[in-house]
């Protein structure tokens, strides 16, 4: 969001009904648009701050201990905030993690961040983590079950929620028979039906791309279907779970 100056308002309505909604996570990135993407909610959160959880990512390449410090106040600048709720690495880079929490524990003292986490970190990169990592921001959806295996057993041996990114695979999933059929007999969508099944647990938080206000109101309803077992044996025997450990997958 954020790349075409013609979206611009649609874009911030969109974003503006999910806080009306409720759907007050937004999760945003300085890679995002070279930045466009931060400049965009920063005007759609004006005046409207303390009503959201505000997620931002440092690139890899900035993850030094200086680099990281620099990067979360040009992205404070590009969000019009004087702090981010919570603060991740993107991905694992060339930076020791010992610099980049450095970074972060820096940013928690100035209070530029409250928190600080990471994102497509696999279980043993978890491992490697220094206390104080709130959350691990990951590919999973129903065709991207790998994270089930150890991933999400050892995050909440951790008291860490996970995030699910592409939760609909890219708007793949839509097509999908099997998903759409059980989501007809639900009276859902398939996107609705893949956000229903991904929050099931109650410890994995959804952030869906929604940059129109219809889809946003029809993510909003995800949040209304219950899953009983029959439905989740289903949804099993068509998307089958690990059985052993697989290597993370990343889009």
């Amino acid at each position: 969001m954020g790349d075409s100056p013609a979206d611009r308002d649609t874009e911030i309505h969109a974003l503006r009904t999910g806080i009306d909604l409720g759907l007050t996570v937004i999760d945003t990135a300085e890679m995002y648009g070279n930045g466009r993407s931060e400049d965009l909610v920063g005007d759609a959160i004006l005046g409207r701050r303390e009503e959201v959880f505000l997620v931002s990512k440092v690139l890899p390449s900035n993850a030094s201990m200086k680099g990281t410090i620099q990067a979360c106040h040009a992205s404070l600048e590009r969000l019009g905030t004087d702090c981010l709720d919570l603060y991740l690495l993107h991905w694992r880079g060339r930076f020791p993690l010992g610099e980049t929490v450095a970074g972060f524990e820096s940013l928690v003292a100035e209070g530029s961040i409250r928190g600080w986490g990471v994102s497509n970190f696999d279980t043993d990169e978890l491992r490697d983590l220094p206390d104080g990592c709130q959350t691990d921001q990951v590919l999973y959806n129903v065709t991207r079950r790998g994270p089930e295996f150890d991933l999400m057993p050892f995050a909440a041996s951790a008291s860490m929620p996970v995030m699910a990114y592409s939760p609909v695979e890219q708007g793949r999933l839509l097509g999908n028979a099997d998903l759409a059929h059980l989501a007809h007999e639900l009276g859902a969508t398939p996107a609705q039906l893949a956000l229903a099944w991904t929050m099931r647990t109650g410890n994995v938080l959804a952030i869906p791309k929604a940059s129109t206000a219809e889809h946003v109101r029809e993510n909003a309803a995800a949040r209304e279907i219950h899953l009983d077992d029959t439905d989740l044996a289903r949804l099993d025997q068509a998307f089958p779970p690990p059985t052993r450990p697989q290597p993370l997958d990343m889009l």
